[in-house]
């Protein structure tokens, strides 16, 4: 077996034992957190990128939050949800939100995920594609197999907003302005005491051999509902060509100039890129593919 073929049986286990994790009782979700904003009739959920919490949606739900409910979840391992057990793995992510909101009584969602989270975003719609209405992926983890885990490494093992900011502006783009708040906020969060010794486990497992585990496209060809891909094309974290080849279902925005925070470089563009794909319908599966998958 490859290494690549390796990573991707890694990521198709991960799946494969979250289908099978459906059936498990209902576990404790008073450790997962969620910021909740806005009184709208439909339910956005967002899901930030490794490293980050739900505050990093401030800029995006300022657009959002009026004609919406946002729930911003801080992801088991950060923030206000580091006491979540078993955090790390996606697929404890993506059962955990899934979850809470089965607990929260909400049924249909409008999904939005960066980085990691836009894997966790991924497993939870391939898992219920039922309660997710669209899709909306910034550049996802799991998409390919390339992934820069020495600076993601580095990342998670700065504390004071001198290293934080460095490594936020070479995961940007040319242009992007410094995030002193941004950088501000995840200083405090890595205050708490096991907050960076987590985040750096974390990344260590997330970027093993250099290498992310892949969700196998004919996953990906199984999705109906609307997909939004957006990528910057100066992304040092995830290469933009992992957009290349994705089913003809999904639409693909490229972000000239922009790197990998795609949310703090662009919170205008991006909520109106969650707002176009919430009003775009599902297309059905094409009939081999849905006998494939039958």
């Amino acid at each position: 077996m490859t290494l690549g073929e390796a990573q991707s049986s890694r990521i198709w286990c991960q799946v494969r034992a979250f289908h099978n994790l459906q059936q498990a009782p209902t576990f404790m979700i008073s450790s997962l957190y969620a910021a909740e904003q806005g009184s709208g009739s439909k339910t956005i959920v967002l899901l930030h990128g490794f490293g980050g919490s739900h505050n990093v949606w401030r800029d995006v739900i300022a657009s959002l939050a009026p004609s919406a409910c946002t729930l911003a979840y801080d992801l088991p391992g950060h923030g206000l949800s580091f006491d979540f057990a078993g955090a790390g793995p996606a697929k404890v992510a993506a059962r955990a939100v899934l979850a809470d909101l089965a607990a929260r009584k909400v049924k249909r969602i409008h999904l939005v995920g960066h980085s990691m989270g836009g894997a966790v975003a991924t497993l939870m719609a391939l898992a219920e594609p039922e309660k997710v209405a669209s899709l909306t992926l910034l550049a996802p983890g799991g998409f390919g197999p390339e992934i820069n885990g020495p600076l993601l490494r580095r990342y998670a093992a700065a504390r004071s907003p001198s290293e934080i900011l460095a490594c936020l502006a070479a995961m940007s783009g040319p242009l992007a302005r410094p995030f002193d708040h941004i950088a501000d906020m995840l200083c405090e969060m890595r205050k708490r005491p096991g907050q960076s010794e987590k985040l750096v486990e974390i990344a260590a497992a997330m970027t093993r051999d250099d290498r992310q585990g892949v969700i196998p496209r004919e996953l990906l060809d199984r999705l109906a509902i609307p997909v939004m891909v957006v990528w910057g094309s100066d992304d040092a974290v995830l290469p933009f060509t992992q957009a290349d080849d994705l089913p003809a279902r999904f639409h693909v925005h490229h972000v000239l100039e922009a790197g990998h925070m795609l949310i703090e470089e662009a919170p205008d563009l991006i909520a109106s890129i969650v707002r176009r794909n919430m009003n775009r319908r599902a297309r059905p599966v094409r009939a081999k593919l849905a006998a494939a998958a039958s």
